[in-house]
């Protein structure tokens, strides 16, 4: 939607209507770093008289960077941040400031990209998958080949794995898995449906320095 505050009202406006429905659960701005001075000081604004008015009961803001993320978890009351790649088994830079200002504000995360675009979904991750949307170096596709080959030491799945990793952080709300095809829908569905990887896979990629030691993992207590 436009960051500007009579952008703001007509794009959900144009959004109910097309809806059929008078209020929605949740508004997201979407991408606001290039525009941030106008996002924070315009559009998230607006869109707080909407949810005090009740034509939205939730409030929030979606984007691949953890600084904008932050400035909004930090400045606002804002209800939700989706982070999108920035906490995933592959990497976790959101864990350094982002995921605690959460905790910390009350504000819930939904995850998105936790299989780095691509990389990740597979068990076997090999050239040619996405990453960031384009190719992988090949350091990080080394790094995503030591992590599959560790799940399959203990039985489990890669992709099964980067799912139950992003659920089980305290500020996580909901985890939002990509798919292309109907086969991939049920394919996800039964990974964040079946039992949590062995504690001994997140205590194996600790040791080998492929997963932070500060980052929760599913059982642990919270």
């Amino acid at each position: 939607m436009g960051l500007h505050r009579r952008g703001v009202r007509r794009s959900l406006d144009e959004s109910l209507a097309r809806l059929g429905l008078d209020w929605v659960d949740l508004v997201l701005i979407h991408d606001p770093e290039d525009h941030l001075a106008a996002a924070v000081d315009e559009a998230y604004p607006a869109l707080a008289d909407l949810r005090s008015q009740g034509v939205v009961r939730a409030i929030g803001v979606g984007s691949k960077s953890g600084e904008a993320l932050h400035r909004f978890a930090r400045d606002t009351d804002v209800d939700f941040v989706m982070i999108a790649g920035r906490y995933t088994l592959l990497e976790q830079p959101a864990l350094d400031t982002l995921l605690p200002e959460c905790e910390r504000r009350g504000v819930r995360a939904i995850l998105a990209g936790v299989f780095n675009s691509g990389l990740l979904a597979e068990d076997r991750p090999h050239e040619g998958l996405p990453y960031e949307y384009g190719a992988a170096p090949s350091t990080v596709l080394d790094r995503a080949r030591a992590l599959a080959a560790a799940c399959a030491r203990h039985g489990t799945s890669l992709p099964g794995a980067a799912i139950a990793f992003a659920a089980a952080h305290p500020a996580v709300a909901s985890v939002v898995v990509g798919a292309q095809d109907a086969d991939q829908v049920r394919r996800n569905a039964a990974l964040a449906d079946a039992d949590p990887p062995p504690k001994e896979l997140w205590a194996d990629l600790v040791a080998e320095g492929l997963l932070r030691p500060d980052a929760p993992v599913p059982g642990a207590v919270k």
